[in-house]
């Protein structure tokens, strides 16, 4: 294979226009992609990476960008060199999914809802390659082939929503191979992903980089995926290059003080091993801090026996109920004060549910909830209401979670105001010192949630979270959402607080290098069940589950030496949690493995 450029990019700049004036998305970048080899652009948020693609791609202009200065030169098949800066939008769109693809970020979005996934395939095909409908529906099949999708003539006649995310995904991908392209840009195409699914995207994307010579161009925030995947690895850092070099130099030998402080706030599967308390991570000019073990009590604060919870599903003229959703199905554990307990697993395993159901924002159907000498499941809604002031939730989104109309400081008052725990000048400076405690600018206090970025939009939601004093605090993905150094803070900032507090979490995540991280227990979840239970070291050194044992393995590690290979990852599809009216599960029963460590021995499906 030569070893020759399809793309190279020279001191491009783009530019938004806007009230205020024009605004720089990307300053001044050069790269160059070469044929079979795959350049990571790595950046948080606002760095200007995915500005760069759709500028090659020319979809800026439909962004409202303007491509101010520079040139990309790209070399299709027949040896020709083609300015796309200079180009015409007709001729833009013979190229377009013909000679470069693109697998966007959110896989519903890229797909048109009202077409078959045959049409969506299809499509580029007999347009571009002049194909008649019986050789573009063959190619289809045997792309759907190449991406792993099971029954794929089913899956022809079906419409986007009536597949997973990951399936849409591949689908995505299947369209953007679907004319053989010499450059495939790829723009965080897994970061909406489980894990595993992750892993098996990756490996494919990577194999049929080898088959077809394509070059890609892939773009993400997670280190990790960049370590599986890249040859080059170019990081940007708000709209300028400021860094280039193989994916060894970048991790082992990095030069920029931007891309070491990247590196340090990773956390890396494995860098726990031997130490069996959680500690806050050693960020970038925090060298000389003592960084102190989190020890915790042997005193139980949260007991769950038997949590079950379903959700009914509807069907017939009637809207009867024709079967059961089981999200969580007889779960329990307990969690002891000043420690965290992480929940981890896949989409759609019950792991929110449980979180939720403990909270009593879903009713479940049976089992017990005990915070100190409480049962949570008996108390009327005055008493409910009452006991809720020691339990509190982080959801994911805090965006969401946060009024829009309210500024900051009258958010974190509100829940004393409620409870009429703090007025006038007390509850004026308890808000202050809460801000202080979450590291945030008082200035702030008088801002709305729109003007902050989202790990500043986080600290405000752990403030309110903090306001009555609980005891518990259910953190659902709450850093899940986040950039990577962004993300590092925030941890570090739970796991302080903890220290300080002696709060105890409940710690909701599909990060397992995040879980690894801040946990003292490892609770995994599958199909509704807790398939292995244990303190954090025994789970992630000596998992004894089939289904713990296939997730270790799908995480990549953020080391370009310990890479995963595809014949590594071999899971089986998860069943559906749907069951008929009549259905009667098993009770879990468990054994253990060593102290306090249980693994699930009902079939739990895996």
């Amino acid at each position: 294979m030569l070893d020759h450029t399809i793309a190279d990019i020279r001191n491009l700049r783009v530019e938004f226009q806007t009230k205020d004036g024009p605004v720089v998305g990307v300053e001044d970048v050069s790269f160059t992609v070469n044929a079979g080899e795959t350049v990571c652009i790595v950046g948080e948020s606002g760095s200007g990476k995915s500005v760069s693609s759709l500028a090659l791609m020319r979809l800026i202009e439909y962004g409202g960008g303007t491509i101010a200065g520079g040139e990309m030169h790209f070399h299709p098949q027949d040896g020709a060199d083609i300015d796309l800066a200079q180009t015409e939008q007709s001729l833009m769109r013979t190229i377009r999914g013909n000679q470069i693809g693109m697998i966007f970020q959110e896989p519903m979005t890229a797909l048109n809802p009202v077409f078959t996934v045959e049409r969506q395939l299809t499509e580029g095909l007999r347009l571009h390659k002049g194909m008649t409908k019986k050789q573009a529906q063959a190619r289809a099949l045997e792309l759907l082939r190449q991406v792993r999708i099971p029954e794929p003539e089913r899956r022809l006649a079906q419409y986007p929503h009536e597949l997973s995310g990951g399936m849409r995904q591949r689908v995505v991908i299947a369209m953007a191979l679907a004319c053989a392209p010499r450059l495939l840009i790829a723009d965080e195409p897994t970061t909406a992903l489980d894990v595993t699914i992750q892993a098996e995207i990756l490996a494919l994307m990577d194999r049929l980089k080898r088959e077809t010579g394509t070059a890609v161009m892939f773009i993400t925030h997670d280190m990790a995926v960049v370590a599986q995947m890249a040859d080059r690895v170019v990081v940007m850092f708000r709209g300028n290059k400021v860094e280039e070099g193989t994916v060894e130099e970048i991790f082992e030998r990095p030069q920029h003080n931007y891309t070491k402080a990247l590196l340090a706030a990773v956390p890396k599967l494995g860098e726990m091993r031997g130490k069996p308390l959680p500690e806050p991570m050693r960020l970038l000019g925090q060298e000389d801090q003592e960084i102190k073990p989190i020890v915790g009590t042997d005193a139980p604060l949260l007991t769950v026996k038997g949590l079950t919870t379903r959700f009914a599903v509807k069907g017939g003229f009637f809207r009867r109920t024709v079967a059961n959703v089981h999200a969580a199905e007889d779960v329990s554990f307990t969690l002891m004060k000043g420690r965290t307990l992480s929940l981890v697993g896949e989409s759609g395993c019950g792991k929110s549910t449980v979180g939720r159901s403990i909270l009593r924002l879903v009713e479940p159907l049976s089992g017990s909830v005990q915070v100190g000498d409480r049962d949570i499941i008996g108390l009327d809604s005055g008493d409910l209401r009452r006991a809720r002031q020691d339990m509190q939730m982080i959801f994911q989104d805090p965006f969401a979670s946060l009024n829009p109309q309210m500024n900051l400081a009258d958010q974190v008052a509100e829940p004393m105001r409620n409870f009429d725990t703090h007025r006038g000048a007390e509850l004026q400076a308890r808000v202050e010192m809460l801000f202080d405690r979450v590291e945030l600018p008082r200035s702030f206090m008088r801002r709305y949630p729109h003007e902050l970025s989202g790990g500043q939009r986080q600290r405000v939601a752990i403030a309110r979270a903090l306001a009555l004093n609980p005891k518990l605090i259910i953190a659902d993905e709450a850093v899940s959402a986040l950039d990577v150094s962004v993300q590092a803070q925030v941890v570090n900032l739970m796991m302080e607080l903890q220290a300080d507090l002696g709060l105890s979490y409940l710690f909701i995540s599909h990060d397992m290098a995040v879980v690894e991280r801040v946990s003292h227990d490892v609770g995994v979840m599958y199909l509704g069940r807790i398939v292995e239970i244990g303190p954090r070291a025994a789970v992630f050194e000596n998992p004894q589950h089939p289904y713990t044992k296939a997730l270790m393995k799908a995480v990549p590690i953020a080391d370009p030496r310990k890479r995963k290979s595809e014949k590594d990852l071999n899971f089986k599809p998860i069943p559906s949690p749907i069951h008929p009216m009549d259905y009667a599960p098993e009770p879990s029963h468990y054994r253990e493995v060593s102290a306090g460590h249980m693994v699930l021995t009902t079939d739990s499906g895996y």
